[in-house]
């Protein structure tokens, strides 16, 4: 049986704003959409949010430690592939 005394947190990251919709994308890669005005204020997307249930509320804060660090990866992954071709390339 479920136990109804503990919240449910889980991270999502911001996906798409769309005039008052926000896409949110959850771990598993399903979307889901929200009302603009339940995510904290100055949200962009790209940014993970810790999302918390508990008692059937629905809470959202901004998680800028992850958030930094998958844009530090994401920036690195991309330098990475735009390093220039050593030797000659067979097209």
């Amino acid at each position: 049986m479920p136990d109804h005394d503990s919240a449910l947190t889980d991270l999502v990251t911001v996906d798409a704003l769309e005039g008052q919709v926000a896409r949110v994308e959850l771990q598993d890669g399903t979307t889901v959409d929200l009302g603009r005005a339940s995510l904290p204020k100055g949200v962009q997307e790209g940014d993970v949010l810790r999302l918390t249930v508990d008692g059937g509320e629905l809470n959202l804060e901004m998680d800028v430690a992850t958030t930094t660090q998958r844009q530090q990866q994401a920036q690195k992954d991309l330098d990475a592939l735009n390093q220039p071709v050593k030797g000659d390339v067979n097209l």
